[in-house]
Formats: structure tokens, C-alpha cells, sequence
């Protein structure tokens, strides 16, 4: 693709070009932008190319041959690429007569090798994804050994796109994001989106209550000192909102809610007795995210988790952690999904804590895994800053994963802070901590939510169970009865009394996916009934008011 744009366009600059997990993608700095005209235009320099069946050619050379080199073609980015690498012997790759690439390889033999592929998009893209960086087009693209497995995936994009929760949270009224006065990464929910959102919340009170927690409230802003005791400060400051009181003391926006519940552990003496201590809070945070990553629900500046920590003794934590995966699970499928996948990330280069810890630590992570008989694999580096996690990805109805749940095991905070227990012979004793999450930011979850589901959601998330269409004007009595029978019995119902035609009725309540629509006449008014229609089933009949009202109640307690 690389060799292609500069057949067609020699003055653009080459940046970088990684294979991805569905494909690959180049970052180019062109003065005009591609257009969907110039993605065809490359695919068909790309396919004479192949069709050439060129070998690539890989050549080392020496760090200093290798700047003059890329500074002899005018590859800015390249050479600063050169200058940033430790090495001594730096790896091209050439194909043609006068293509090359800085490539760490391994690679194909030759062009011929590559067989069905599809560009299917430009983006913008910061140089190094630092916003004062110039902006360069990313062009991303696929490729496949067989047609068949790129028009499966092509088709999966295209159903993507229908599913896509930027574009369905708006049209269904839930939420939107950019508000050019309140700046972006924002959520905005409306009054439906309130509810499902209100719904979720609801269910994991009740939840974490029957599984032993305590519900904890903690402050958004706390003073800077705690988060440079908690560690926060020095690895996660560039992502941290900064502000100071009126006595001139530095404040944070809390990005994380964990040193909130810590103090409230600190509080008073603890027994040996109490643990293990579970606390949970539905815990709004703030993250300082680059405008370049945000995206939807899924990558915001300012979220809800459902947030937990247990601090419990050496020999609770690995019945703690298999509880927590059993809660998660449990949780997963309440909400529809069935597939997931589980990674255990191992202590990152930047972290705290002994080695001796850090080894306890994941040691119990994967036990509990292994005592579950539940796969994994091994995500090396990744952990938090102080301890190893597990990640449980969920898996949508498009194969897609989506980060939710995660569990922290930590021995290096209870350390900072001094925490303390008493033990059966009256010392003190340091407790083992856990961080956790069942469906993570509650966002991100809501917008995982929308795309599984096509943004119909099951009839008990659905912010409006069923919406009355009055016939004419001389029903809506009998339709503000229904209404209030209906929300007797705890079921979300709207009434519409637009002066439409009963066809534009129906089609919008299609259209913004309400399980039921009850059609109300004469007929229905004189006999005490309802004639019901089922989204994706049309007509059901008529039916008496009492008897749709306990089917329904029926159908939301199935679900949940």
C-alpha cells in the first residue's frame, strides 16, 4: 500500500504501517486528504504490484547508514524512527526498483503471495498520537487468503456499522457526547438513556448487597497528597485533572476510586474478624484522554464504574477471586452475553511493589483461574502499575471483545497507606487487596449493550416496555387507564397522541425499537382489552388488559 501511495503521490511522507489484529493500516503526511476515489485508485496500483509478483528484499545497515539513507529520500519520520531505536543495525526491506521500507520484519517472500484485500477507510492520526504532533491520514485495509473470508468480513463490517452505538444512542434518545460548550469526551444521557442507565445501576445494588458488600459513596476532588501516596501521581499524573482550593492546595479529579475506599477502611481499627471487607461504589471518575482516542461510550474523559475493593486476609484471597469470577460470569449472562475471553496480565516495566509480591500476587490470579478450569493466556507487561489482573473480555454477537470486568490483586497499596488488621493473637497485620470490576465503565458497558443487541434491547432494559396508540382522540381515557394500570404494575409505558396516521404510529415505535405497541379503540376500550403488536412479530390479537399486563411480568422476571 505504502509503495503504491508513492507511486501515485512521490511527495507524500511515509510515517509508520503495523499489521493489526484485522488488518493493517499506514500513516501518511500528504497536503490533501484521500478521498474515497484515491482509496480505489490505490487498490489498483496495489494489484499491479502483486500482479508483478516482486521479492522483498531485506538489507541491514548500519544506525548512521541507515539516517543518511532515509534523509537522502526526504523520510522525515523514518529517520526520526532511526533515531529513536537503540540499535546498532537497522533492518530495510526493498521491493521494485525503487521502493524501500524500514521493517523489523520477518515478511512474504514476494507480492504474489498477497492474495484478497480491501482498504476500507482514512483517518486522522497525531504523529506519535501526541495532539501537537502534525496530523497525518491513516488509511486502514484488510487482507485475506480466500474471497470468501474477506466478504465474510466485509460483510461483518457492514453489520458493524448498523450496530454502531455513536449512531443508535443518538437516534433512540439515549445520550450523546459533544456539546461544543461542555467540550468533548462527555456523556449528555437523556431521559431514556437515564433509565437504562438507572436500570443497570438498580440491578447491581441489589447484586452486591446479596453477594456481602457495602455500598460506599466517596468525594470527586480530594487533595493531590493522596494520590501521591497511592502512586497515581507519579504514573498515571498525565491523565489526571489538576485544580487547587481557595487555600491554594492542589486537588484531583479523582481518576480512580480506590484511595477513597482506603480511607474509609483506615477509618477505624479492623478486626481479623471483619475481613474480608467488600466495598462497592458506583464511582464517577475523570480521565484526562487525548481528543485523538476518544470514541463513543467506549473511550470517554468522564465515567461511572462499578467499582469494589476487598481487603481480606492471605488465606481468603483466592476463594475471593474465584467468588469475584463466579460474580462476573453470573452478571455476563444476566445481560445476554455467553462468550468471553480471559487474560492474565503480568507486572509492567513502571510499578511498585517487591518482586516477592508481585509473584504472590499472580501466583493467586492463576490459581484461581486454573482451580475454575477457565483458559486464559498470559498478557505480559500489562498489569496495573501496582499488581497483576486478570481481564474478562466479553465477546458480542459479532465475535467482537469488549474490556468489562477486571481483577487487580494488590499487595503494594495496603503497604503505602500502612493498612492494618488485628490478628487472632492481637498483632497487626497487613491485608491483601483486591480492585475490581464487574461490567467496568458503565458507559463503555451501555455502549457494548446497544451494539450486541442492535439497540433492541431485551423488554427489561428497555427504557419504554410498551407504547398506547390511541385510534382517535375519543380513547385517550381509556388510553390514560391502560397507562396507569401499566405503570401500577412497574412497567415503563409511553402514550402517543400525535395527530398521525396509525401507520406513521407504528413505524416510529419501529423504528425506535419498543418491544410492544397497544393499539386502543372503541373496540378495545368497551371490552377491557388491548390489541397487541410485537416488535419483529407483528399482530399478536387482542387480548384483555389483566392478561398482557401478568404475560409481560412474566417475560421481565424470565429475563432477569
Amino acid at each position: 500500500m505504502a509503495a503504491a501511495v508513492k507511486k501515485l503521490w512521490p511527495e507524500t511522507k511515509l510515517a509508520i504501517g503495523p499489521a493489526i489484529e484485522d488488518g493493517f493500516y499506514y500513516d501518511f503526511d500528504k497536503k490533501e486528504p484521500f478521498s474515497n476515489e484515491d482509496l480505489l485508485k490505490i487498490e489498483q496500483e496495489m494489484q499491479k504490484i502483486i500482479n508483478k509478483d516482486e521479492p522483498f528484499v531485506r538489507q541491514e545497515l548500519g544506525r548512521d547508514n541507515a539516517i543518511g539513507l532515509f534523509e537522502k529520500i526526504k523520510e522525515d519520520y523514518k529517520v526520526e524512527l532511526i533515531k529513536d531505536l537503540a540499535n546498532e543495525t537497522v533492518s530495510i526491506y526493498k521491493t521494485g526498483n525503487d521502493f524501500l521500507d524500514l521493517c523489523r520484519g520477518p515478511h512474504i517472500n514476494s507480492t504474489g503471495e498477497i492474495k484478497f484485500f480491501k482498504l476500507l477507510s482514512v483517518a486522522g492520526a497525531y504523529w506519535h498520537g501526541i495532539e501537537t504532533n502534525p496530523m497525518l491520514q491513516r488509511i486502514y485495509g484488510t487482507c485475506f487468503n480466500t474471497k470468501k473470508e474477506l466478504d465474510e468480513y466485509l460483510n461483518s463490517l457492514e453489520e458493524a456499522k448498523l450496530r454502531d452505538h455513536r449512531k443508535l444512542g443518538p437516534q433512540l434518545g439515549l445520550f450523546d457526547i459533544y456539546h461544543e460548550q461542555a467540550g468533548a469526551g462527555l456523556v449528555f444521557y437523556h431521559p431514556k438513556g437515564a433509565i437504562l442507565r438507572t436500570i443497570i445501576e438498580d440491578y447491581e445494588k441489589k447484586e452486591h448487597l446479596k453477594h456481602g458488600y457495602q455500598m460506599v459513596i466517596t468525594p470527586h476532588i480530594m487533595d493531590v497528597a493522596l494520590w501521591k501516596t497511592s502512586g497515581h501521581y507519579d504514573y498515571y499524573k498525565e491523565n489526571m485533572y489538576f485544580s487547587s482550593d481557595e487555600e491554594g492546595r492542589v486537588v484531583v479529579l479523582k481518576p480512580m476510586n480506590c484511595p477513597g475506599h482506603i480511607l474509609i477502611y483506615k477509618s477505624k481499627s479492623r478486626s481479623y474478624r471483619e475481613l474480608p471487607i467488600r466495598f462497592f461504589e458506583l464511582g464517577t471518575v475523570y480521565r484526562r484522554e487525548k481528543a485523538g482516542v476518544l470514541h463513543g461510550l467506549l473511550r470517554v474523559r468522564g465515567f461511572t464504574q462499578d467499582d469494589a475493593h476487598i481487603f481480606c486476609l492471605p488465606e481468603q484471597l483466592r476463594e475471593e477471586i474465584k467468588k469475584i469470577i463466579d460474580f462476573v460470569f453470573e452478571t455476563m449472562q444476566v445481560f445476554g452475553f455467553q462468550q468471553w475471553g480471559i487474560e492474565l496480565s503480568t507486572r509492567p516495566e513502571k510499578s511498585i511493589g517487591s518482586d516477592e509480591d508481585w509473584q504472590k500476587a499472580t501466583s493467586a490470579l492463576e490459581d484461581a483461574l486454573k482451580e475454575k478450569g477457565l483458559p486464559y493466556e498470559i498478557n505480559q507487561g500489562d498489569g496495573a502499575f501496582y499488581g497483576p489482573k486478570i481481564d474478562i473480555k466479553l465477546k458480542d454477537a459479532l465475535k467482537r471483545t469488549w474490556q468489562c470486568a477486571t481483577i487487580q490483586c494488590d499487595f503494594a497499596l495496603p503497604k503505602r497507606f500502612d493498612l492494618a488488621y488485628v490478628d487472632a493473637e492481637g498483632k497487626e497485620q497487613q491485608p491483601i487487596m483486591l480492585h475490581r470490576v464487574l461490567l467496568g465503565s458503565l458507559e463503555r458497558f451501555i455502549g457494548a449493550l446497544i451494539e450486541q443487541y442492535k439497540g433492541e434491547l431485551p423488554l427489561w432494559l428497555s427504557p419504554v416496555q410498551v407504547l398506547l396508540i390511541p385510534i382517535k382522540e375519543s380513547v385517550a381515557p381509556y388510553a390514560q387507564k391502560v397507562k396507569e394500570e401499566l405503570e401500577k404494575n412497574q412497567i415503563r409505558v409511553d402514550i402517543d397522541m400525535r395527530n398521525e396516521t396509525l401507520d406513521k404510529r407504528v413505524r416510529n415505535a419501529e423504528l425506535n425499537k419498543i418491544p410492544y405497541c397497544l393499539i386502543l379503540g372503541d373496540r378495545e376500550a368497551k371490552q377491557g382489552q388491548v390489541s397487541v403488536r410485537k416488535k419483529g412479530s407483528g399482530d399478536q390479537g387482542a387480548i384483555a388488559l389483566d392478561k398482557f399486563i401478568q404475560g409481560l411480568i412474566n417475560q421481565i422476571q424470565q429475563h432477569k
